[in-house]
This record gives structure tokens, C-alpha cells and sequence, in this order.
């Protein structure tokens, strides 16, 4: 009745709990999770919970409950104490659940741990492009696709000409959002496919004049896309380095050619080549890319792109206002700065690396007040051992060593368990994981290094108690 009166009340706190983890949880996922916003803390699930306490409170209590039942009345009555003690059979079961849970704990840690690193290595990866004060909005002209071209080339007057912007275009291809169309083309130079299967299928993207100044897209040899590169104009095209080395090894790719939908079609001529950049995931290398200018490649719907002098969010307005004059139907949806998109396309990573975090420091406290309570009851236990010790002559610093000593063989048995633990469990998180190994020694290491020392904190009221012990006090009621 008593361990069920702790498991009602511990489900009642739990249940308070419970709403505020809900809340907690949709601030660390994100967009990592999918239709967040329905989920709830539903009875369902609370009665669930509190049944899984009630039935843990029930086996937390059979041991002693037993122990209870085979007491000998006269037997406790004539040795009875000051304090009861837990017998040595009992002391190693607490000690083997403390270091299964300090494994536990550990696994969850080397996650965080790899996760940690994971986003620190991310961040130092050269993008090859600007993120910072960079507005994007997706942009779509309804009401006549015959006024396509003015609309977008007004819009881009107005828009450049407001106060606080220092360049704007429009794109089919931002960075990070995964938009870009597939396409099969004939290269220059290489031999004609023989079979549909065989051919060369790139991803296209469309971009308008000053998209690559805006977005710091470095150009390494050619020249950018010009206001004539428009429907009238010979097709042109900028490609990336990562084309030119693969299509043109041994071979400058500017003036070079090559045909979409078959050599039957007008062929697009190469007038630029910018840096590589990781444009579809920051954790791949850049692969082959093409640009095409937008007033070739016409795109029904795609982003405004807006690069600012200043905190890009405060001339969203302005922006609008711009779009609006131009068109009032114009859809204008999906208003976000590029560090905004680039956090998104990271929002997997980041999800899980908080969420472990989160499980880690819980777990962490558990653990150590588990430690804590081990040694504490350990020290009750052996009060009279403790005593007889130094009654005999031993030293306050012998004691100490004695309690440390059983402390430190409890943590580091549950480290050694907990590190083969996470070297096994980290491989789930191998694909979200950027130039780190599921076993990294790093973490393992300092995870393991750090928890021992923390660990070891927990002793030292454990350990100050031990020091204490009266010996005429402890062995006047043996």
C-alpha cells in the first residue's frame, strides 16, 4: 500500500507533467515532425502512463514485501537498532539496477554527445552561398500567364528600389528547398545515348539576373545572365564547377554546348561557371548543376528572393506592399529568411539532438540520485564495519577511500557496460550523423570521463557520512 501511495502520487505530479512535456515537445521539434499541432496529451495515453507506474510500483515492492513476510518477530525485536539496514543480497541487486541505469544513461549521452558534434561540423562546412540577411517568398501570378514576364520584371523594379534592399530577384532553385526540375540532356563531347536509360539526367534551376550576386554565388569564369537573355535570345546557361569537372576535365566549359529533350532541339550554350555550393543538403557535396535564366525557363510559380542591408525580416511589409501594387492577386506565400530554411533542413538533426539532450539530463539526475542512495544505504548497512575500522586506528581518509572506492567501481562498471551500450545503440543514428563514426572515441571518451567525474560528486555525502560514524555510538546497539 505504501509503494502504490508513491506510485498515485508520482502519477499525479506525472500528469501535470505530462502537459507541460507536450508543450516542450513541439518547441524543440519544430518542422522535424509532421502535423505537430494535433498532437495533444489525450486520456488515453495518461491512463496508460499510470498504469505502467502502478504495475512498476507493484514489483518495486515485492522484494520487500517478501522480506517483510519472513521477519522474525522476536528475532527483529531483540536485535532492533536505531536503523534498519538492507542485507548484501539486497545491497547487489540496487547496485546491478543502478548500473544497468547508468548505461542507460550513458547510451543516451554518447547520442546527444554525436548529435552535438554532428551540428558542430555541419556549421563549419562552407555552403557556397550567403544565408544571412536573405528574404525568400514563394511568389505566384495568377491572373494571367500572359502578363508573366511584365509582372515579374515590375515586381523586381519596385522591389530592388525600396528602402533597405540591395538586390532582389526571382528563382526556381533556392537553396535547401528541394526545388528543381529533373532533366535529361546531351553534353558536348560525349557520346550520344544509346538507350533512354542511358541518357544524362541533371537537376535545372532558373534564375534572374543578380541571383548570383545576391546570394554571394562566387563566379569563377564567364559572365551572369543579363536582362536580353530573355525568349528572343539564343538559350544560354551557367554551370557549376562540379559540371565542368566531370562533363570537361581536360577542357575550359565556357562556349561549350549542350541539348535538352534530344540534339533535334535548339542546343543552350555554357557563357558562365560559378563555384560549387551545397545547395539540395549541406551534408553532401555539391553535385552537377545547371542554371537557366528565368526569362528563358519560364516557371509558373517560384521565390522571391530579397537580399537586405539589414535584419531582413523588417522590410517584409514593404515587400508585400511592392507585390501587391504590381498585382493585387498575387499569391505571396512561404515568407521566410534562408537561415530560416537552412535551420528547417537541419530540423531532423536538431530535433533529435535536443530531444536526446533532454532524455540525458533526465536520465542523469535519476541516475545520480540512484548512486546516491546506494552509497547511503551501504554506509548504513556498514556502520558497524565502519566503527570496528576505526576503533582499530583507521584514518578519516581510509574511510574515505573505502566509500569512494565502492563508488567509483559502481560508476565505472556502469560506464564500461553503457559505452559497448551506446557503440551498439549510436548505429540507429548513423544517418543523421555529418563526418562522425557511432563510435567516435572523442565522445566516447569524454562522455565517459565526464559522467565518472560527476558521478563521483554524488559520493561525497555518502562518503562525509562515513567519516562521521561515532564508534561508541555504532557498536553500543550491536
Amino acid at each position: 500500500m505504501e509503494s502504490l501511495l508513491l506510485a498515485l502520487l508520482g502519477g499525479a505530479i506525472g500528469v501535470g507533467l505530462a502537459f507541460a512535456a507536450v508543450k516542450l515537445f513541439k518547441a524543440i521539434a519544430g518542422h522535424a515532425v509532421p502535423r505537430l499541432d494535433g498532437v495533444t496529451a489525450g486520456w488515453a495515453v495518461m491512463g496508460w502512463g499510470l498504469g505502467v507506474a502502478v504495475l512498476a510500483a507493484f514489483f518495486a515492492a515485492v522484494f520487500p514485501a517478501l522480506r517483510a513476510f519472513r521477519l522474525d518477530p522476536m528475532e527483529v525485536l531483540k536485535n532492533a537498532g536505531p536503523k534498519g539496514t538492507a542485507g548484501i543480497g539486497e545491497r547487489r541487486l540496487l547496485r546491478a539496477v543502478t548500473m544497468l541505469q547508468t548505461a542507460l544513461t550513458l547510451a543516451l549521452l554518447v547520442g546527444a554527445g554525436l548529435l552535438i558534434r554532428t551540428m558542430m561540423k555541419i556549421s563549419q562546412v562552407p555552403s557556397g552561398y550567403n544565408t544571412g540577411r536573405i528574404l525568400t517568398m514563394s511568389v505566384t501570378e495568377v491572373q494571367s500567364r500572359s502578363s508573366w514576364g511584365s509582372f515579374h520584371r515590375q515586381a523586381l523594379e519596385r522591389v530592388a528600389t525600396l528602402p533597405g534592399v540591395q538586390y532582389a530577384a526571382f528563382a526556381w532553385g533556392v537553396p535547401l528547398t528541394g526545388n528543381n526540375w529533373p532533366a535529361t540532356l546531351d553534353i558536348e563531347g560525349q557520346p550520344p545515348a544509346v538507350k533512354e536509360s542511358d541518357k544524362t539526367a541533371l537537376p535545372l534551376r532558373a534564375v534572374t539576373p543578380d541571383y548570383f550576386k545576391l546570394t554571394g554565388m562566387a563566379l569563377m569564369d564567364g559572365r551572369e545572365f543579363r536582362s536580353t537573355d530573355d525568349d528572343k535570345a539564343p538559350q544560354v546557361a551557367i554551370v557549376n564547377q562540379a559540371f565542368a569537372d566531370r562533363y570537361f576535365p581536360h577542357g575550359d566549359a565556357i562556349g561549350r554546348k549542350f541539348w535538352l529533350n534530344g540534339r533535334d532541339k535548339p542546343d543552350t550554350e555554357i557563357v558562365g561557371e560559378i563555384a560549387n555550393g551545397r545547395t539540395d543538403d549541406l551534408t553532401q557535396s555539391a553535385l552537377p548543376e545547371i542554371y537557366l535564366p528565368l526569362w528563358q525557363a519560364t516557371a509558373f510559380s517560384k521565390h522571391l528572393v530579397v537580399g537586405t542591408t539589414a535584419d531582413p525580416r523588417a522590410v517584409v511589409v514593404a515587400v508585400e506592399r511592392a507585390l501587391r501594387s504590381v498585382d493585387a492577386t498575387a499569391a505571396i506565400e512561404n515568407v521566410k529568411t534562408l537561415e530560416q530554411i537552412r535551420d528547417e533542413s537541419l530540423a531532423s538533426r536538431t530535433f533529435a539532438m535536443n530531444l536526446l539532450t533532454g532524455f540525458s539530463v533526465v536520465g542523469s539526475a535519476l541516475t545520480l540520485v540512484g548512486i546516491y542512495s546506494v552509497l547511503s544505504l551501504s554506509v548504513a548497512s556498514r556502520r558497524r564495519e565502519l566503527a570496528i575500522r576505526t576503533a582499530v586506528g583507521a584514518q578519516q581518509k581510509h574511510i574515505r577511500k573505502l566509500i569512494f572506492a565502492e563508488g567509483f567501481r559502481l560508476i565505472a562498471g556502469g560506464v564500461l557496460i553503457g559505452v559497448a551500450l551506446a557503440i551498439v545503440l549510436s548505429r540507429v543514428l548513423r544517418s543523421l550523423l555529418f563526418e562522425v563514426q557511432p563510435s567516435d572515441p572523442v565522445t566516447l571518451i569524454a562522455v565517459g570521463a565526464m559522467f565518472v567525474g560527476v558521478g563521483l560528486l554524488a559520493c561525497w555525502v555518502p562518503v562525509r557520512r562515513a567519516e562521521k560514524v561515532d564508534p561508541l555510538e555504532a557498536l553500543r546497539y550491536e
